[in-house]
């Protein structure tokens, strides 16, 4: 059960207690639960009779099957998905179903909701009660189990979509190489889509297929992560999160409701990671936070803690190390013992900030916390599934694990220990020059913590001449220019140093391709 269904179900016992404590009905506790839970809750008159009777689905399925047998008639074929279609609106009852859940709780069809008479032309205040007249009467109304309309759009939406699709086809038609800047009308559209899905989630029908149609482009989004220009893959899964927060504008089944807002906070998630990558701080941090309100509706614990551990990546990046480290730690306790991509990827998060937070210096202390932290990411890294070490965006993978162990035992100043899980990143990276070059740059560093002044910007030119300036970021360039300057500080005039400079200020284009963070 949800943390909404749970709310709804425990206000609705509350009713009920109180109202049967003062003599009320059965009907007028229901008019009460529905009137207190249609608002947050969207609860139907309907369920707002099953709630007054505190039973479950199963009960009333019981109960309508023992009135087919007294009638002699076969089993229906009603379920718990059927009824709880129509206790969330999507499907409507037919005549004899609707007579038999009347009959069940002793009311007519308006009070369920249904503004049709009931064919059995009598009253339904006495249970078991089934005439046996004969007389004329009218033709029983169409069965209409389809009540799902079309989402309307606003004008509002639309714009911001055909801004995305305008951008995506632009970068198509230049085959992902054109000079697409990330302007005003894109960020507009970006926002615009972000804050509508934040009010859809703060009140919220679609079909099963479609749902795994979306979660399969959801995967595979997570997949495209590191190998599509952030700008082209952000359109695409904008166009993709626009689509589930309109249906989640409809209210639907709970366990429809908690597979869309899943989605949504997936799809926030890598939202706010390529957001990142695009260098918008501001806005990937919105994205997180939309992400987190959207993965507290699911209750899931581990996706909540992976969208803080994701979260705490802005900081870290943008200059906060102790705010990444709070967050770190806060993903951490989310994920407690549940094996879990968060479990191993907060850790890493917190050796890092450490690292930052000791400057360059190696105190004892700080190198054994970090250390304490990278053991722990390692023993919950050995407890993931298979098929979360093989997704880079949503699980978390060994070669991830490599390159930062590399990066925090650089930044601590254990040369040794570093370039031997940095050999080992390098390997395991061999087909991602972005992550090499920032591997290499690690490995630089070493050189430089050693003396090697000389061999530390002959690996770092070399580094930044096997890439393209398509991929100089912003990622590649802030790190390059600290060992620049720790460069400068031992030997401002190193044997190729200038060359190394020129490398570093290359021009850099936009539509970039996205780190293995």
């Amino acid at each position: 059960m949800s943390g909404r269904q749970h709310r709804e179900t425990e206000i609705a016992r509350r009713i009920r207690a109180k109202g049967l404590a003062v003599g009320r009905t059965s009907a007028q506790i229901a008019e009460e639960i529905h009137e207190a839970c249609t608002g947050p809750f969207g609860t139907t008159r309907i369920k707002a009779h099953r709630l007054s009777y505190g039973i479950a689905l199963a009960d009333v399925i019981e109960q309508v099957r023992a009135l087919f047998e007294r009638d002699a008639k076969p089993q229906p074929g009603i379920g718990e998905t059927l009824l709880s279609a129509y206790e969330s609106g999507l499907k409507r009852p037919g005549p004899e179903y609707l007579h038999y859940l009347c009959t069940v709780y002793r009311v007519e069809p308006v009070a369920l909701g249904y503004d049709a008479p009931c064919i059995c032309g009598h009253g339904h205040r006495m249970p078991g009660i089934v005439t046996t007249e004969t007389k004329e009467r009218p033709p029983p109304p169409p069965e209409r189990e389809l009540l799902m309309q079309p989402v309307e759009s606003d004008p509002a939406t639309e714009e911001d979509e055909n801004v995305l699709r305008r951008t995506l086809l632009t970068l198509l038609n230049t085959d992902g190489n054109g000079s697409v800047p990330l302007d005003g009308p894109v960020l507009g559209a970006c926002e615009g889509i972000k804050r509508r899905l934040d009010e859809t989630l703060v009140s919220s029908t679609v079909s099963a297929a479609m749902l795994d149609q979306w979660e399969e482009a959801t995967v595979s989004f997570g997949r495209q992560y590191t190998t599509t220009a952030p700008l082209r893959l952000l359109c695409d899964v904008l166009l993709e999160l626009s689509a589930v927060r309109a249906a989640m504008s409809r209210r639907q089944p709970i366990d429809l409701q908690e597979r869309l807002c899943r989605m949504a906070a997936q799809l926030s998630g890598l939202s706010g990671m390529i957001m990142i990558n695009l260098g918008d701080h501001r806005l990937a941090r919105s994205f997180f936070r939309t992400g987190r309100t959207a993965a507290d509706e699911t209750g899931d614990r581990a996706l909540r803690a992976w969208i803080t551990a994701r979260e705490s990546l802005v900081p870290l990046y943008f200059g906060d190390a102790r705010e990444a480290l709070s967050l770190a730690k806060k993903s951490r306790d989310m994920a407690g013992s549940m094996p879990c991509p968060a479990q191993a990827m907060a850790p890493v998060v917190e050796a890092r900030a450490l690292a930052m937070l000791s400057g360059g210096e190696s105190k004892k202390e700080v190198v054994d916390q970090a250390k304490r932290a990278l053991a722990r990411a390692r023993n919950a890294f050995s407890h993931m599934k298979p098929d979360e070490k093989e997704d880079v965006a949503f699980g978390y993978t060994e070669r991830q694990l490599y390159f930062y162990q590399g990066d925090v035992l650089t930044k601590l100043g254990q040369t040794i220990e570093a370039e031997v899980v940095l050999d080992q990143a390098l390997g395991k990276y061999d087909d991602h020059i972005f992550d090499q070059t920032l591997i290499r740059l690690d490995q630089a560093h070493c050189r430089l913590i050693d003396g090697d002044v000389k061999e530390a910007v002959t690996v770092a030119t070399n580094a930044l001449s096997l890439i393209t300036d398509d991929y100089l970021t912003d990622f590649i360039v802030r790190p390059a220019l600290r060992l620049e300057q720790a460069i400068i500080a031992v030997d401002p005039n190193a044997p190729g140093l200038e060359d190394f400079k020129a490398l570093v200020r290359r021009r850099a284009k936009p539509g970039l391709k996205g780190v293995d963070k």
